[in-house]
C-alpha cells in the first residue's frame, strides 16, 4: 500500500477557512454570540451571517435569537452533529500529517 491510499479525504464543507475558524472557537466555547463569533474571526458581517446560515442549513450550529435589554441577539451552539463532523475532520487532518515526510 502506497502513502497516497493511506491519505484520507477531508470534509471540504468543513476546511473552507471560514467555517473551519468558527467550528474551531464553538467547539472551545460550548456557545458564543453574533458579535463575539464577528470579531474572533475577523470576518465581515455580511460574510459570517453567510457561514453561520451554511452552518445551520448543514446542522451543524443550532441558533437562538433573543431579545436582550430591547436588543437582539443571536447565539450559536456547536450541535452534536457538528462536534461529530468536526472530530471526523481532526482524525482525518491527523491522519494526513502523519504521511507527510
Amino acid at each position: 500500500m502506497s502513502a497516497t491510499d493511506t491519505i484520507p479525504q477531508i470534509d471540504g464543507f468543513i476546511h473552507e477557512p471560514a467555517r473551519l475558524r468558527v467550528l474551531a472557537l464553538l467547539s472551545v466555547l460550548g456557545r458564543a454570540d453574533f458579535m463575539y463569533i464577528l470579531h474572533q474571526v475577523g470576518l465581515s458581517r455580511g460574510n459570517l451571517s453567510v457561514q453561520m446560515a451554511r452552518l445551520e442549513e448543514a446542522q451543524m450550529v443550532s441558533v437562538e435569537k433573543e431579545l436582550v435589554d430591547a436588543r437582539p441577539r443571536t447565539t450559536y451552539t456547536l450541535t452534536t452533529k457538528g462536534r461529530k463532523d468536526l472530530h471526523a475532520y481532526k482524525q482525518a487532518m491527523v491522519k494526513i500529517i502523519d504521511v507527510l515526510p
